[in-house]
C-alpha cells in the first residue's frame, strides 16, 4: 500500500478557527444610521478568536445599527462606536451580554 503524504508547504494541523463572530449589519437603514463606524469600531478592537465581519441585511431595518454575535445568537441593537468598547470587553472578554444594548424583539426583558 502506498503512503500518502503531505506536501511540505501544508500545515500539519489545521489553523484555529474563531469561535466567535461579530456580524455588522451593513445594508442601507444600518450604515444611515452609522454601521460603518461601528465596524470600523470592533476591527480597531482585535480579540483572539473572534472574526469581525460586514454582511448583508440581517432584516431588523430601522433597528440598527445591528450587530449580532454567533454561535450565542446575541442580537445588540442601536449600537454605536462608543458602546463598542462595552461590547467587547464584557460580551467578547468575559462572556456577559450587555443587557441594555440586547435588541428586544429577541431577548425580550423580563
Amino acid at each position: 500500500m502506498t503512503e500518502i503524504s503531505q506536501p511540505s508547504d501544508f500545515p500539519a494541523t489545521p489553523s484555529p478557527v474563531s469561535s466567535k463572530c461579530v456580524r455588522v449589519c451593513q445594508n442601507r437603514a444600518c450604515r444611515k444610521q452609522g454601521a460603518v463606524k461601528v465596524l470600523a469600531a470592533f476591527k480597531a478592537s482585535p480579540v483572539p478568536e473572534v472574526t469581525v465581519t460586514g454582511s448583508g441585511c440581517l432584516g431588523q431595518c430601522g433597528n440598527g445599527p445591528i450587530v449580532l454575535v454567533v454561535p450565542d445568537m446575541v442580537w445588540y441593537s442601536g449600537v454605536r462606536p462608543s458602546v463598542v468598547p462595552l461590547v467587547v470587553e464584557q460580551h467578547l472578554m468575559r462572556g456577559q451580554r450587555v443587557a441594555q444594548l440586547l435588541y428586544y424583539r429577541f431577548h425580550p426583558q423580563v
